[in-house]
């Protein structure tokens, strides 16, 4: 049980760190309105639509499943 919590925390963990690395690398705030843009390790647009057809499929899943059942 340690083992699949510590996989799910480092998953959650890794995550966060990019999200807040991207964030960080395209603000203006931060690197000033003359700095250089570096790249984002994550696109996110693609990351949301794929999350999107995660669940959808996941959805889907659980009504066939419950609808062969009852």
């Amino acid at each position: 049980m340690r083992t699949f919590f510590g996989m799910i925390l480092g998953c959650l963990l890794t995550i966060a760190l990019l999200y807040i690395h991207d964030t960080m690398v395209t603000s203006s705030v931060v690197n000033g309105s003359s700095a250089a843009q570096a790249s984002q390790i994550v696109n996110w647009d693609i990351a949301a639509r794929e999350w999107t057809r995660v669940t959808d499929n996941i959805h889907t899943a659980w009504v066939k499943l419950t609808g062969t059942i009852g």
